[in-house]
């Protein structure tokens, strides 16, 4: 079964990666290959490229404080970039994820293993984890949950930095993207078999098998329509799954959707690596 109706297509020279929508209610997005940032407004693109170039940026999103904060994997940065495209940094070991929680912004580190915290007067503080650390994201109840890819679970870190892990049933999950849900749980991809899964605040999990297990489900959000969408990387489809896991999808335009966002009409917004932004009206 199919969902959604795409309604329109925009062309980006470069391979968009993240994307969201910022607080002047543009769409903000990552050019990964290009080493810039980029913004999309009323027909018109308009990019900022990064200095150095090579830095490749990932997952970008709406900060606490009026601007755009994402994460340079191989650069070694956690970026912030104001609405007029003024670009600071903080130079880290391999940031990935980054979200707005409990005081200030919270980010991963990958490369290093370690989940942190940065406070609107610049501290930072963080606990290490084992595994890759990878996305995440702030729950209802006041808690950050992130995915550890190489370590096979779900961690959550407390406003003290306690961190604790819920190992995954599957081997080799390789959970990525992860959200929280409309249901008060918090939802992830499992690129690495080929599902969705699911976590309550008690830590029970499960997991919903996709129909195509090497379709690499990546980034996960809730929606508009009170179920979770999620991109596959292989198929180049984009998904959704409901709280009572019924699965449908849609097949998108181009190859390797990365990150999506809903904008203020209850519209999906899919950052296509192969060249493009697609929006999808949700049935």
């Amino acid at each position: 079964m199919s969902i959604g109706e795409i309604v329109r297509e925009i062309e980006v020279a470069g391979a968009p990666y993240g994307v969201t929508v910022g607080p002047d209610g543009a769409l903000w997005f990552t050019l990964v290959t290009q080493g810039a940032i980029g913004r999309y407004a009323e027909g018109q693109i308009e990019t900022f490229a990064l200095d150095p170039v090579g830095g490749q940026p990932t997952v970008i999103v709406a900060g606490d404080d009026n601007a755009l904060w994402f994460t340079e994997f191989h650069g070694g940065r956690l970026g912030r970039i104001t609405l007029d495209g003024v670009v600071s940094s903080l130079a880290m070991d391999g940031p990935y994820g980054v979200c707005t929680g409990p005081g200030g912004m919270w980010f991963t580190e990958l490369q290093a293993g370690r989940v942190g915290r940065i406070a609107s007067d610049g501290a930072v503080q963080g606990a290490a984890v084992d595994g890759m650390p990878s996305m995440i994201t702030a729950d209802s109840d006041g808690a950050v949950w992130f995915t550890v890819n190489q370590g096979n679970a779900i961690g959550r870190i407390d406003t003290d930095l306690t961190v604790t892990l819920h190992p995954l049933p599957i081997p080799s999950a390789a959970p990525v993207g992860i959200s929280a849900g409309p249901d008060g749980a918090v939802w992830f991809t499992e690129i690495g078999v080929g599902a969705i899964g699911r976590i309550d605040s008690a830590g029970a999990i499960t997991e919903y098998a996709l129909p195509d297990r090497d379709s690499r489900p990546h980034a996960i959000i809730t929606g508009p329509d009170g179920a979770l969408w999620f991109t596959e990387w292989a198929s180049g489809n984009l998904g959704r799954i409901d709280p009572d896991g019924k699965i449908d999808h849609l097949a998108l335009p181009g190859a390797e959707p990365h990150g999506l966002t809903v904008d203020s009409t209850g519209h999906l917004w899919v950052a296509m690596e192969s060249g493009a932004l697609v929006e999808v009206s949700p049935s």
